[in-house]
């Protein structure tokens, strides 16, 4: 065989070995489209999942260790290394290497093993003194090219592992690239696969897989798009006026009919100050006042403060509020914060709650929206010294509840 030709059957018997070893990965690795190129060291990737392989390196490499390497470059496209290598805003060639080893790091501690073995000068967080389990953008910080790092100087893993283009890339104009929607579709695939065997994957792939179907909000834009929903709802900021005639009133001759004015919503804001949440979460709080206010226009004058923990303290209209004192401390019961806020005069049109749910909620509907803003407590479990089985009630179904943070 030339030494400048490909050794397809092998290349793809070691795709075949690398889906044996990791079945969860075979839609992605079957998804892939291969190249040849001389320009390639190795085997690199783009971000339209076309593989480059140089024939060169298929040839001296053994079976077993190509399919630990197709493995390794298509984790580079499932975990969006090249997405989140441009969003860092790292342009010269030497901080995509880097961005490169750090990708390589978040794959390698895991990827090998069972079946794969470790390719030679394949980079590991532990030749690096770094930890293992780690995220390229946690790893990225943690090192700078230098002699630790001078036998990788080599590493290209394409385009598809850092973002930034390469002389051998056919870009989007080229033969069998895949769209954006075929590429998720392939993501999906094998997040469904992982997440339907569980056990059999590490665990950084199982936590990808439950990043993939549950992918982090961004919360400060959904609270304030559920608050301009909820505002601009029928009903919301209506009143009616004599000051301009319905057109209706012509039907009705001698009778004079009030129109229907559209004004600015009345947001009341409940923080829950209890005991159970953190002086940073009351931080946060007062940031998403702002945010609030933004989403209705800007206008201070119609948002209201009310802290409340067991019980609903004074309500602070927001154009006053520059020193607004977040009172509390105790117990936490809302539904003080509640009927606080539906007593105020004008009556708001949506009540907003800041809160890390554990409460008891308003057996009825307010007669407003509601919208929940919750603190997670993913990793504070919710405790009650008087009851040790308490377990807190979530929002009720009325509520549109957005998760901060």
């Amino acid at each position: 065989m030339s030494p400048l030709s490909l050794d397809a059957e092998k290349l793809y018997a070691a795709r075949l070995h690398a889906t044996r070893a990791r079945p969860y990965l075979a839609t992605a690795l079957f998804a892939l489209h291969v190249v040849p190129s001389r320009l390639v060291p190795t085997m690199g990737v783009d971000r339209y999942w076309r593989c480059y392989v140089n024939p060169a390196f298929v040839a001296a490499t053994a079976l077993e260790e190509l399919a630990a390497v197709w493995v390794h470059e298509v984790s580079h496209l499932l975990r969006d290394h090249h997405g989140r290598g441009d969003r860092l805003g790292l342009d010269t060639p030497g901080d995509r290497l880097r961005v490169n080893i750090a990708a390589d790091c978040e794959i390698n501690d895991d990827a090998f093993g069972d079946g794969l073995p470790t390719p030679e000068g394949a980079v590991h967080p532990d030749r690096l003194n770094l930890p293992a389990g780690q995220l390229m953008e946690e790893y990225l910080p943690q090192f700078r090219l230098g002699p630790r790092t001078q036998e990788h100087a080599w590493l290209d893993c394409g385009s598809g592992a850092d973002g930034l283009g390469r002389p051998w890339d056919l870009g989007p104009g080229g033969a069998n690239a895949l769209s954006e929607h075929e590429r998720d579709a392939v993501r999906f695939r094998v997040a469904e696969g992982i997440r339907g065997a569980p056990g059999h994957a590490p665990k950084g792939w199982q936590r990808w897989a439950d990043e993939a179907f549950h992918p982090p909000q961004p919360w400060r834009r959904l609270l304030g798009a559920a608050v301009r929903t909820a505002a601009s709802g029928a009903g919301s900021g209506d009143d009616y006026t004599y000051g301009r005639p319905a057109r209706r009133a012509a039907a009705l001759p001698g009778v004079v009919l009030p129109s229907l004015r559209r004004r600015p919503p009345r947001v009341c804001v409940v923080i829950d100050t209890s005991g159970s949440v953190s002086d940073g979460e009351l931080g946060s709080a007062i940031l998403e006042v702002a945010a609030i206010t933004q989403a209705v226009g800007g206008r201070r004058d119609l948002v209201t403060v009310v802290p409340c923990d067991a019980a609903a303290h004074l309500a602070v209209p927001l154009c006053r509020g520059e020193g607004i004192a977040l009172l509390g401390g105790g117990g936490t019961d809302l539904r003080a914060g509640f009927a606080r806020a539906l007593r105020a005069s004008p009556r708001p049109d949506v009540v907003v709650v800041l809160t890390d749910g554990q409460t008891p909620w308003p057996e009825r509907r307010p007669a407003c929206r509601t919208v929940v803003g919750l603190f997670p407590r993913a990793n504070k479990p919710a405790w009650d010294e008087a009851d040790p089985d308490y377990v807190p009630d979530a929002p009720p179904d009325w509520a549109r509840v957005v998760t901060i943070g």
